[in-house]
Formats: structure tokens, C-alpha cells, sequence
């Protein structure tokens, strides 16, 4: 078993691509001269909103589920989560055939819900104001003989959304020149440490930037302070799959050295984001997935003019309703 602060490498993350080849797609990199009108730069933005299951988290979960002992997988996995990781998690878990059970907050949007369900795998709500979630998740594994795995904190899920990083990195050359920087919306670290460490190894002079909502930006306070400062508790924001309390025992450090800093955005500039994704580049991004995208389209730093960046859009999970009130608003 791996020591508490093992920290996973551009070498595992070249394994977990191995792992996960035949059910993750390569999901397509787009531009536009709006987009760069709006951010001051040349921008090339990777819609991970078109990967399987809707989010990057199906990379992840499948490096992780994939090396579950045949032995072990009939008890199956326990997984918590606001919504994509659940349906990566469940994903796999079915490929694999083996069960899921999902912790999911009462509030999660219901189009995630459906696709955990979707995918055979089982739904236990939770209070994410008064109940902890992990606590939940470990009792629930206890009685089953499950093993939990963790939406960001592990070793292997890290490596696996590094996937999306190798990804990027080469599509980015095959189009003319590396990227200069990237920007990834961050919630417990998992993807933009993932990331860092892929490009670390193949395109080692992009800087890598965090991008939060506004009141949950512990990723940025973190790097700047160097020590982990948790997100005052009760705090919200519309960005359901990026609410997590703070950076992870593991993703902190990795982030520590991989990140050139952090980015806040408001609710209102996500909104504004999503229906720009939805009327410039024929995407439909989630609140969380469309964050990187908001810190670009105000006009990126001053360090990042005249370069070139990549932005990621994470995913695409987000309930008709609150998709068709966000396109119809102003602000």
C-alpha cells in the first residue's frame, strides 16, 4: 500500500493513459476570433464537456477502478461526489462489472443523478450542510466490504486526469506551438495537478493557473500563502462541481510546485461564459466546467497578453432548466 504522500509522477501518468485507451475519447480542441477578441490572447479551449459521461472524471475513475484485484471487485466501490465523478465512477464500475454506490448531495442536479442511475449504479443522498459526506462513504464501504475511492485525493485518480493534459499538450503542438499558459478550473486538485504533471513532462515551459469562484477560492489563497487555507464553511456558489473545502493532502503539494498561481471569477462572469461557449463554440458547459473559460474572457493577465493559452471546459452536466435560465439572462 502506498505511504500517505506518495506523489504520482509524468511516468504514472503515461500508464494511466495505457489504462484508460479504448473508453476515454479525444475530445477536440476549439477556437475563435471572438474568444480571442474578448481575452487579448490566442486561445484554444479543450471541450471536455464532449468526453464520455459528460466530464473528465470518467479518466480518473477508470485508472483507478482498473486496478482493483479481480477479487476485490465483487464487493464493489464506494464513491462521493456532487455529480461527475459519480458518473465516471459508475462508468467504470460498469465496464468493469463491478457495483457503485454513490454519495451525492440532496442538491446535486438532477441530470447527474440520472446518469449515476443510468450507468446501474446506486444513489445515497446526503446534507452536504450537515453531514459529512466522507463519513458516510466509509461506513457504507465498512457493511459491504467496499473500497472508497475519492473524487480528487488519491494517487490514481490524480494520473488519470492527467490524461487530459497529454492530451492537450499535443494537440496544442500538432497546431503549431506549445502553449505558453493554461488555465483549469480547480475544485480538490485532482485535474490541474493531473495536468501539471503531463505537461510538466511534455511541455514544461507552460505555466498551469487554477481558476475558482468567487468565496471558494481556496486554491488561489493557498498558493499564495503556501499552506492550505480552507474555504470558510456554508460558503456557496452555482459551481456545484468545483465546491470542495480545500486542496488535497496530496494535490496541495503537487500544486505547490506545478502552479503558477490561482484566478477568481464571479458567478456572473460563469454565466456569462457558458453563454458564450453556447452561442460561439457550440458547446454546453456546466457552471464548474465553463470557470476557466470566465477568467479568460474578461481579458486575461497582463503576464499572459500576446501568448498563447489553453482553457479547459471540464464538463457539461447541468440540468435543462437551469442551462435554459442561465442562456436567458443578461448579466
Amino acid at each position: 500500500m502506498r505511504q500517505a504522500l506518495s506523489l504520482p509522477t509524468f511516468d504514472d501518468v503515461l500508464s494511466a493513459e495505457k489504462r484508460v485507451a479504448g473508453v476515454v475519447r479525444e475530445t477536440p480542441v476549439l477556437t475563435h476570433p471572438a474568444l480571442d477578441a474578448a481575452a487579448g490572447a490566442e486561445i484554444l479551449v479543450k471541450a471536455e464537456c464532449l468526453q464520455v459521461t459528460g466530464s473528465f472524471k470518467i479518466r480518473g475513475a477508470m485508472n483507478r477502478l482498473s486496478q482493483i484485484p479481480e477479487a476485490g471487485r465483487k464487493a464493489g466501490v464506494v464513491a462521493y461526489s456532487s455529480g461527475n465523478h459519480a458518473q465516471g465512477v459508475a462508468r467504470a464500475a460498469r465496464l468493469l462489472g463491478m457495483p457503485a454506490l454513490i454519495v451525492m448531495p440532496s442538491d446535486a442536479p438532477q441530470v447527474k443523478v440520472d446518469g449515476v442511475l443510468a450507468d446501474g449504479g446506486e444513489v445515497h443522498l446526503y446534507d452536504r450542510n450537515s453531514e459529512s459526506r466522507e463519513a458516510i462513504s466509509q461506513d457504507l464501504a465498512a457493511a459491504r466490504g467496499a473500497i472508497v475511492v475519492p473524487s480528487f485525493d488519491d494517487f490514481d485518480i490524480i494520473a488519470g486526469q492527467g490524461t487530459l493534459g497529454l492530451e492537450f499538450a499535443r494537440q496544442a503542438a500538432s497546431m503549431g506551438a506549445p502553449l505558453d499558459h493554461l488555465v483549469c478550473c480547480a475544485g480538490g486538485g485532482g485535474l490541474i495537478t493531473g495536468v501539471a504533471l503531463a505537461f510538466e513532462g511534455l511541455s514544461g515551459d507552460t505555466k498551469i493557473w487554477s481558476t475558482e469562484p468567487e468565496g471558494h477560492d481556496d486554491w488561489a489563497r493557498s498558493l499564495a500563502a503556501g499552506d492550505v487555507i480552507a474555504n470558510a464553511p456554508g460558503t456557496r456558489s452555482f459551481c456545484d462541481a468545483i465546491l470542495t473545502p480545500a486542496p488535497g493532502e496530496l494535490t496541495f503539494p503537487l500544486g505547490q510546485r506545478l502552479l503558477a498561481g490561482g484566478l477568481v471569477v464571479s458567478d456572473a462572469e460563469v454565466r456569462a461564459a457558458m453563454r458564450f461557449a453556447f452561442r460561439y463554440l457550440k458547446i454546453v458547459a456546466e457552471p464548474g466546467g465553463a470557470a476557466a473559460l470566465a477568467s479568460v474572457l474578461r481579458g486575461v493577465p497582463e503576464g499572459m497578453r500576446e501568448g498563447r493559452v489553453g482553457v479547459v471546459v471540464t464538463g457539461g452536466n447541468v440540468d435543462a432548466a437551469m442551462f435554459a435560465d442561465v442562456i436567458g439572462r443578461s448579466d
